[in-house]
């Protein structure tokens, strides 16, 4: 069976994605490796100088999910464009106080409100530009 797993590329700010996720979601980092750690180094020129401490690769245990994450090429510039990463939550509160961490330094897309397919659920970017959707599971009450 296919196992489909996001990889992630935050361009220079991994290290406060994951410190992001691991409060707000209860990430665990279950592997990270520096550029500078690799058993070879980049090649010349595909990195800027200095990024021998960035994230080269790292997997995170969220919740049931697996989500790799690296610094890419360092470019400064992340391009989350065409997908959200979407999760439930046991209720509002809950979706409440994650919302408004992922939000915060980010854009809300849509805000947490009832819908026909769940009492609380809402859209935003965070402050990397990664898509999130947040839901309560059910129906509207």
């Amino acid at each position: 069976m296919i196992e489909i797993q996001p990889y992630l590329f935050f361009e220079g700010r991994c290290d406060e994605a994951i410190a992001l996720y691991r409060e707000v979601l209860g990430a665990e980092v279950q592997f990270l490796m520096r550029y500078g750690e690799g058993p070879e180094a980049p090649p010349p020129g595909m990195l800027p100088p200095g990024s021998e401490h960035k994230v080269m690769h790292a997997t995170l245990q969220i919740g049931q999910s697996v989500v790799m994450v690296s610094d890419g090429m360092c470019s400064g510039k992340t391009g989350f464009g065409g997908f959200k990463l979407s999760f439930n939550v046991a209720d509002a509160a809950a979706a409440e106080r994650v919302f408004r961490a992922l939000a915060e330094g980010g854009q809300v897309e849509m805000p947490l409100g009832a819908t026909f397919w769940s009492p609380c659920f809402g859209m935003l970017e965070d402050r990397f530009g990664l898509g999130w959707m947040v839901s309560v599971p059910g129906p509207q009450p």
